[in-house]
């Protein structure tokens, strides 16, 4: 009789004649089917989404902005005429600009007595401050109201990236339309530069920030009140940077097979 080299299967499989199909078998087969391709879409999804990276280093990270920030301010003064509104800028280098008008624009509110100044404007990467005040105006008004709402303040490039929840723009939102007219408002802010880099290698430099702030009454050397709206800043050695990537094929294969 010959060697029958098939009796080393141990793997060996039943006649199809001696099986027989149930209706609890069937079930079983299909909720595996479905639970093995619910598995599949899963890592499916998770390999074509972009996964984002983060790391912290100390160093300017946009070294061609010639030292300077790109400011975005939004702001509403509802109780102040725009002819008395304007924006100042020092700092530590002796920068020192009253009434900033470039790239700035003053749309009148409730008629004319409020006022909404939306501006564009750079600072330099040194300490200082920029604040929103009737320093400017030709004539100091006898009780100017400060009361304002914050729209928007942010720094450098905006990102349009859903899945990094940053502190881009902390004081959008601020509402301070209750608070004393009379006040100044102090806005202490830590800037935190950002790096974002795409998968294809393109950066944009944003600036994240944290906020603290305070509200007091300032009286100038002649005793009057001549309140304003102050956003002193500070940059962070410490920079943020984030970088997009897409989960290698091999990782994806090695999952699905592990999983399945």
């Amino acid at each position: 009789m010959p060697f029958d080299f098939r009796r080393f299967d141990i793997y060996r499989k039943v006649p199809k004649d001696l099986t027989q199909p149930t209706y609890t078998g069937a079930i079983i087969s299909i909720c595996c089917c479905f639970f093995i391709t619910f598995l599949f879409l899963s890592e499916l999804t998770g390999f074509i989404a972009n996964e984002i990276v983060n790391e912290l280093y100390v160093d300017d990270p946009d070294k061609e902005s010639g030292g300077k920030i790109d400011v975005n301010l939004n702001i509403s003064l509802p109780n102040l005429n725009c002819e008395l509104v304007g924006l100042d800028i020092q700092d530590e280098m002796g920068r020192h600009e009253v009434g900033h008008i470039d790239n700035s624009m003053k749309i009148p509110l409730s008629n004319g007595n409020g006022c909404r100044f939306e501006g564009r404007f750079t600072i330099n990467k040194v300490p200082g401050n920029f604040h929103v005040s009737t320093h400017s105006a030709t004539a100091q008004p006898q009780n100017p109201d400060m009361s304002h709402f914050i729209h928007k303040l942010s720094f450098g490039d905006t990102l349009q990236v859903t899945n990094i929840h940053g502190a881009f723009n902390a004081l959008g939102g601020a509402n301070r339309l209750a608070s004393n007219a009379l006040a100044s408002h102090d806005y202490i802010l830590k800037i935190v530069p950002t790096v974002y880099e795409d998968l294809s290698g393109k950066q944009k430099f944003s600036y994240q920030y944290t906020v603290a702030n305070k509200e007091y009454v300032a009286y100038s050397h002649t005793g009057r009140i001549i309140p304003a709206i102050w956003f002193r800043y500070d940059l962070s050695p410490i920079t943020v940077k984030y970088t997009e990537r897409r989960q290698p094929m091999y990782r994806f294969i090695t999952t699905v097979s592990s999983d399945h």
